[in-house]
């Protein structure tokens, strides 16, 4: 995984990095529309509150970021967490990037590493209470799938640090440890993304919806281990590729849920694991 903060401050101490946030980075004309507003530090990793295409002003508003960036641990391989309850805050971000807000979470809405790798907060506060206090709106979550070629940005809320490349492609299944995730994005070699960076958003620059939450990368070559996720085709071939970046598609997420924002695994068309 793109490690949690802890983890991510060792690697860099060990790399002789400096820890402080870093600025935005220069991004490509095409990613320049994109901005941190509607993202959120969390503790140890990035999110981004979220509506639902068809979320209404009055819905309770949802954070989503990685099922590993839970304040309860990783989930195991196989593990659904739902309905569970939460007081978690996030620091809300405007435009450029400045702390404007605090949010709170009521409940940890859904939340899994099988398959996919994303948690969704249920907050104590509406779309429209947020939008009335600080002035921003949520960012919307396609529901169509995105494409090979797609011009992307992950807007990491921790880091307040963007990343600009494409969508190079899709793996069949990643596998990293215990845990194996379906169709996950793969990002040309441009999207360097770091620890703390787990949970960003990653956006289509083109629409300004987010087409996938950005969770792993092999950081040193290895073969389906920790932190060195491996690809495996449909026919059982095995590809490592170092140095490369992956995230959760999540245009699957709103047929899961139904009115007024709420949960729904049973609802028709709705594929996320349920427990």
């Amino acid at each position: 995984m793109n490690k949690p903060l802890l983890a991510a401050l060792a690697t860099l101490a060990v790399a002789g990095v400096g820890v402080a946030p870093a600025a935005a980075s220069p991004a490509a004309p095409a990613a320049r529309a994109v901005s941190f507003a509607g993202t959120v530090a969390l503790s140890n990793c990035s999110g981004s509150v979220v509506r639902l295409p068809a979320s209404e002003d009055d819905d309770p508003a949802l954070v989503m970021s990685n099922g590993h960036c839970l304040e309860t641990g990783f989930p195991a391989a196989g593990e659904v967490v739902v309905d569970q309850p939460s007081s978690r805050t996030f620091g809300l971000l405007n435009a450029s990037g400045s702390r404007v807000g605090t949010l709170r979470a009521s409940k940890i809405a859904y939340a899994t590493m099988t398959d996919t790798d994303v948690s969704l907060y249920q907050l104590t506060s509406t779309y429209a209470q947020i939008r009335g206090s600080y002035g921003i709106s949520p960012l919307t979550l396609d529901d169509t799938r995105p494409t090979a070629g797609t011009a992307i940005t992950v807007v990491s809320g921790y880091w307040k640090r963007t990343y600009a490349c494409d969508v190079d492609g899709f793996a069949y299944r990643l596998k990293e440890g215990e845990w194996t995730w379906k169709d996950s994005v793969r990002y040309t070699s441009a999207c360097r993304t770091i620890g703390g960076t787990s949970g960003s958003p990653v956006v289509d620059n083109a629409t300004g919806k987010v087409v996938a939450v950005n969770n792993t990368g092999n950081e040193d070559g290895g073969r389906c281990t920790d932190n060195n996720p491996c690809e495996v085709a449909e026919d059982g071939t095995v590809t490592v590729r170092e140095g490369i970046n992956y995230g959760q598609q999540t245009h699957q997420i709103p047929a899961c849920f139904g009115l007024d924002s709420k949960l729904d695994l049973s609802r028709g068309g709705c594929v996320l694991p349920k427990p």
